[in-house]
């Protein structure tokens, strides 16, 4: 059981948080008090565990995320977020001035773009941020490669094209395979269709990837 004592301090605590009349100098100090019960939370090794609402303008898309959504699916995200609000956390990396998204796109889109959505929101998004230690660029394409993979939506080309970036980055076969969740064959082909003959062609292809 928890220790009813520090619950009742905690509570009266936050209760000076309401007399703020500025929403973002509430918003901020909420931020600020997540990040302290994160420190000690058991949980404090997983992201999810600290969800901040962080103002959308420093919020930013990456370039390099192989992952589209069809307007009717787009339309039916925006009645999901208005209808049930944000369920998703935004995943993101924190740079110095902003954080890149890694996953969570097309839910950050709609709470810039969805004028009654940003309103009710106070211009916010809820944003998840990635280990410290996954910030290497190469990291975190290949975090949003996961992500999009286990919900089976990539785009081949474009998938070609990181495959691409991570070889010329001196990422082996076998590191791009296990951190893009795919199959030693599947990084041969993807290097086959951005023609990328000199980084594979001491390579064996299973039968299932010969080109006819």
């Amino acid at each position: 059981m928890a220790d009813q004592d520090l619950i009742e301090q905690a509570a009266t605590l936050f209760e000076q948080i309401e007399t703020f009349d500025n929403i973002d100098e509430r918003m901020d100090a909420i931020n600020e008090i997540r990040k302290e019960l994160h420190k000690h939370s058991p949980m404090r090794h997983e992201p999810v565990d600290c969800v901040l609402w962080v103002q959308s303008d420093d919020v930013c898309a990456n370039d390099y995320n192989p992952n589209v959504v069809a307007p009717p699916e787009m339309e039916l995200l925006q009645h999901s977020i208005r209808s049930d609000g944000y369920t998703m956390p935004i995943v993101a990396h924190h740079l110095s001035d902003r954080y890149e998204v890694v996953d969570g796109f097309h839910r950050q889109r709609v709470g810039k773009e969805c004028e009654d959505i940003r309103d009710r929101i106070h211009g916010r998004l809820p944003v998840s941020v990635i280990k410290t230690e996954r910030a290497d660029r190469n990291d975190r394409i290949a975090a949003t490669i996961r992500h999009n993979r286990a919900r089976g939506k990539h785009l081949v080309d474009a998938m070609g094209e990181i495959v691409r970036d991570l070889a010329r980055r001196n990422w082996s076969d076998n590191r791009i395979a296990k951190e893009l969740g795919m199959e030693a064959d599947e990084v041969l082909r993807l290097k086959q269709i951005t023609g990328l003959a000199d980084l594979f062609a001491d390579q064996d292809f299973s039968e299932a990837w010969e080109v006819e």
